[in-house]
């Protein structure tokens, strides 16, 4: 049986789940969330706690089984606590502002990048002096989190050999040796 899947979901003060056969709404002090699930995958309420079970051990019910723990795991989570995720401009020039729910981003190009956030994402940025600027997203959504993350991070990617980019904070780049390292 699946670890992951036969895990019991805890759940938080605040937070109620409303469990129908193909779908699951997790409510809580931060916002809703909505998942359908698979045929074959029942999600059940166990006093304070979520279980997830599967109906057959077929293969396609096994690998459905953690996923879809997992993703109601999110969802309580989300709801109850929110997801954070900090990117960090690596170069000179590179600079991020905030106004409501729109970002703008200077990257080295010839004009500003402006990029618009879903509603329910809160941005900031920030510029310590000496350091390099921080974009802070949060949300309760996390698949809508990582994708938006993704997205600015695609903007301009690190690049291996001087490390310049959109990268998350205490992410580790793996850096190469130039053309000059290897002449000898």
């Amino acid at each position: 049986m699946s670890r992951i899947g036969k895990k019991p979901i805890p759940m938080p003060k605040g937070v109620s789940i409303d469990i129908k056969p193909a779908s699951v709404t997790v409510k809580g002090p931060k916002g809703t969330l909505f998942q359908s699930i698979q045929d074959g995958i029942s999600v059940r309420l166990d006093g304070e706690t979520i279980l997830v079970e599967r109906a057959t051990d077929q293969k396609r019910h096994r690998a459905l089984h953690g996923l879809s723990r997992a993703l109601i795991a999110g969802m309580v989570q989300g709801v109850s606590e929110g997801y954070k995720i900090e990117q960090e401009l690596v170069g000179v020039g590179y600079r991020a502002t905030t106004q409501g729910q729109t970002l703008d981003l200077v990257l080295g190009y010839s004009h500003h990048v402006v990029f618009e956030m879903p509603t329910e994402i809160k941005i900031s940025a920030r510029q310590d002096r000496g350091s390099n600027p921080i974009i802070t997203l949060e949300s309760f959504d996390k698949q809508l989190l990582g994708q938006v993350a993704a997205k600015i991070r695609s903007l301009r990617p690190p690049e291996p050999y001087k490390g310049k980019g959109i990268k998350f904070v205490n992410e580790v780049l793996r850096r190469k040796a130039g053309k000059s390292a290897s002449k000898k």
